[in-house]
């Protein structure tokens, strides 16, 4: 099939399963990748991976991470800092260890088994976020906790990923065992931190400041996807991932006036063709062949990721003055993965830093924990609102 017939069958049946998902009360974007799982070569067989479809993909975790770049509201996590930090901080170290060690156990390298870690420690806000409105605690204080951690989490995730990529991973495998090139690369990737740091404080709304000027209607739009597309490109140049670029433009243009004219053009051009085209990518790459051999590490992977980020939220909500019940809901509140973790372990599996059989089954567990996260968080708010 070509790829204006696979585009046509993709939007019906993202559509359609994002509908149901989302009409059921569980997220979306599971609707969007369990609709790849099914006309991909795993059941229906209707529509094959590809080149080109691999191309809109990564146009769509581009748009992705640019926009979860602008949507991070660094103002919120100034305001809750410290138990938002604390409850971060804790719900990222504790999947790294304790998702990281369980998978060495199970006979993974210790790289593989250190970015297991990394997969696990993001936290998908959006699905909090859904349940925490529909209880009407969005704007409660364990709520902003809860979303400042989120900021965090996303922060020091991409950091993690970036700095494995630099160390073990990327596409140029001629560095590898090379003390020369290894040093120069991360020279690159250390400028291109610095010039992140540039973006955000003068480049960015110099740009955006520039394009109020231009006398096209799209203008401030158009120079905000050339900072993101811009940025992906350098990141992929000095050997990181182009989405942890698209990331850090997402922040930068983020915090000029610009945001809301940038996020409210730019996300349905995402939403609306090629997003959708990256969960049904991942939903495609997926095979049950060897589901019943692995269905051990996945159960067991499964409990790690609801306890890890749960409980080190919990701990790190108690630590900065939070009551038990308060403490479980940003607890609970922690536990969803969705976009971020699926987005980790993709660039993780593009970087070969993952196999192939590994990738399906830490897409499982990611499927797994999200569906649980909603109902947990549920279960805690009612716990204080009977109280």
């Amino acid at each position: 099939m070509n790829l204006i017939g696979s585009l046509v069958i993709i939007l019906i049946c993202t559509t359609l399963c994002d509908h149901l998902f989302t009409r059921s009360g569980l997220p979306g974007v599971l609707g969007q990748l369990i609709a790849g799982i099914l006309i991909g070569p795993a059941v229906l067989n209707i529509v094959q991976p590809t080149t080109n479809l691999a191309e809109f993909a990564q146009i769509g975790v581009i748009l992705l991470m640019f926009m979860a770049g602008i949507e991070s509201n660094l103002s919120q996590l100034k305001k809750y800092f410290k138990p938002a930090l604390a409850v971060a901080i804790a719900g990222v170290i504790l999947p790294i260890v304790v998702m990281g060690g369980a998978s060495f156990l199970f006979g993974y390298r210790f790289q593989e088994a250190l970015f297991i870690g990394v997969v696990f420690s993001a936290t998908s806000v959006s699905i909090s976020v859904v349940v925490l409105r529909e209880f009407k605690q969005l704007e409660s204080r364990e709520g902003a906790t809860i979303l400042g951690a989120a900021v965090a989490d996303d922060i020091i995730g991409v950091l993690l990923l970036s700095l494995m990529i630099a160390l073990i991973g990327g596409n140029d495998s001629a560095t590898v065992g090379n003390g020369s090139g290894l040093a120069r690369q991360l020279l690159f990737q250390g400028l291109f931190f610095v010039g992140v740091y540039l973006l955000v404080k003068w480049v960015a709304p110099a740009i955006m400041n520039l394009s109020k000027k231009l006398l096209v209607p799209t203008s401030r739009t158009i120079c905000a996807i050339i900072i993101c597309l811009s940025m992906a490109f350098l990141a992929d140049e000095v050997g990181l991932s182009g989405a942890i670029g698209a990331f850090f433009a997402g922040i930068a243009v983020g915090q000029t006036s610009a945001r809301k004219v940038a996020d409210q053009y730019i996300e349905p051009i995402g939403n609306a063709i090629f997003i959708p085209v990256f969960f049904v990518n991942i939903g495609l790459e997926l095979s049950f062949k060897n589901l019943f051999s692995s269905l051990p590490f996945i159960l067991l992977m499964t409990l790690l990721a609801v306890l890890t980020k749960w409980f080190g939220g919990e701990f790190g909500a108690r630590l900065t003055g939070f009551g038990q019940k308060s403490s479980r809901i940003v607890g609970t509140g922690m536990v969803a993965r969705g976009e971020m973790a699926l987005i980790t372990a993709q660039i993780g599996f593009s970087a070969h830093l993952l196999a192939k059989s590994l990738y399906v089954d830490l897409i499982l567990v990611i499927i797994l924990a999200t569906l649980v996260a909603p109902l947990l968080l549920r279960w805690s708010l009612k716990g204080k609102k009977a109280v």
